[in-house]
């Protein structure tokens, strides 16, 4: 079964946290802090697997959480860092984030790899927080949350070749006289449903890659029938051979036919319009194939004077092999195909109506008022309230002078806050006091 497009979840490894400990050994008095720093979660990686043709594995397992790191060790030891998870995906595969739409890689090389999913970073033990004026401090964090998102893989088939057309107009049949591939034939209309891929072998040193893909109907920019599943194919290839049915059968026009299928192509994407084509006048073995060939050229030539017309005949091979000559010349002058970037994260407009502070350190934030309750948005916050552990005194201690540092105090009196307001950060509130923001009180569940 050929699957092209899945939906998983990835999770990168939590990182350990950090550990509180002192040393204590016979004959060392005092021996100060020697808790040590927790590992890092592991990454999920993504890692291209040329031997690989579908995201048929996605199907059945659809989770990918990395491990996470060990927590840190007395004796200042650090904890081990958790190893990656790689997943393999076939050449060809876009990953999008779910919720944002935004194309996070393209991976179209062999061994190409890119981190989908961040694992968190190891808490720091009491050894580090040591200074000269707290020289036994109790203070340690929590480890960082690895990075989860729902992503979104779409396979666009990686070929030299695309056969392109009205459906029944012979190209699975020609795909299965120059290659190996053995795709469904038959006198109906979409036999073919999936894309099928042949390697093409000239005998004189050259090949190339061919797909034939499913045949196309009027509307399939739009999505009709299976447009958008069938036309993000035709976007990887390099050359695109237009087959058109000469034979008219089924009272069709040739003509008709390759215009139509030409405005789908450049309605999907306008870039397929200067992509190089070679159409190949399918079934020229049938009655009125030769004149209907006089009619298209004549058309055809009126709209691109430089259009490329190969008769031939899938049945009787005719023509065939000068086809491929023409296709594999015409490869090799074009350029290699460039490295496909991946895409830049698009900013996201803020919704409501917000007010900005500059901080005084490296903490951003932005104050709301939800009812009585003043709503501080701040992720570099958020990410520390995660990394502190709120049993301990210290720690709390710490965190309050962090916010009053980074200003947020003074952003707060300004907005109205008063004493024994409710402040609200993240899924924690607290109560204001003037004196500062330093009494934790509860988890708001």
């Amino acid at each position: 079964m050929f699957v092209d497009k899945a939906k998983i979840f990835v999770k990168g490894g939590d990182g350990g946290d950090g550990l509180v400990s002192f040393r204590r050994e016979l004959y060392v008095p005092e021996g100060g802090p020697a808790g040590g720093d927790g590992g890092n979660g592991g990454n999920v990686v993504f890692k291209v697997d040329e031997g690989l043709r579908t995201l048929m594995d996605f199907r059945y397992q659809k989770h990918f959480k990395a491990d996470k790191g060990e927590k840190g060790r007395n004796k200042s030891q650090h904890g081990a860092n958790a190893d990656h998870m790689i997943v393999r995906v076939p050449p060809g595969t876009i990953v999008v984030d779910d919720d944002t739409g935004e194309t996070i890689a393209d991976l179209t090389r062999h061994d190409q790899q890119v981190i989908i999913a961040k694992g968190g970073r190891g808490g720091r033990g009491n050894i580090r927080f040591k200074s000269s004026v707290n020289t036994a401090p109790a203070i340690a964090e929590n480890g960082e949350e690895g990075q989860a998102r729902w992503v979104t893989l779409e396979l666009k088939v990686m070929a030299d070749v695309g056969l392109v057309g009205f459906p029944s107009v012979g190209k699975s049949t020609l795909l299965s006289v120059v290659s190996a591939a053995q795709p469904k034939i038959g006198a109906y209309h979409f036999t073919t449903i999936t894309p099928n891929l042949g390697v093409v072998d000239l005998g004189d040193e050259r090949s190339f890659v061919m797909a034939d893909l499913p045949g196309l109907i009027e509307g399939a920019h739009t999505g009709i029938g299976l447009g958008h599943e069938f036309l993000r194919h035709v976007e990887r290839t390099r050359i695109i051979v237009h087959v058109v049915d000469m034979s008219g059968m089924e009272g069709r026009d040739p003509y008709e036919d390759w215009v139509k299928i030409n405005d789908e192509l450049k309605l999907y994407n306008a870039k397929l319009a200067d992509r190089p084509q070679i159409v190949a006048a399918n079934k020229m073995d049938m009655p009125e194939s030769e004149e209907n060939l006089d009619e298209f050229r004549k058309k055809a030539s009126e709209i691109n004077p430089d259009i490329v017309i190969m008769p031939i005949s899938s049945l009787t091979k005719q023509g065939v092999k000068e086809l491929l000559y023409r296709v594999a010349d015409l490869l090799e002058s074009l350029p290699e195909p460039s490295e496909i970037e991946e895409s830049e994260q698009l900013a996201k407009a803020e919704e409501g109506i917000v007010y900005r502070y500059e901080s005084k350190g490296d903490l951003e934030f932005t104050i709301t008022r939800d009812n009585e309750v003043y709503v501080i948005e701040s992720e570099s916050i958020e990410r520390l309230m995660r990394r502190t552990q709120f049993n301990s005194y210290e720690a709390i201690m710490r965190f309050g002078r962090i916010l009053r540092g980074a200003g947020i105090d003074e952003a707060l009196r300004k907005r109205g806050a008063k004493d024994g307001n409710i402040i609200r950060i993240g899924k924690f509130e607290f109560e204001f006091f003037e004196g500062g923001t330093d009494e934790y009180l509860y988890e708001d569940e």
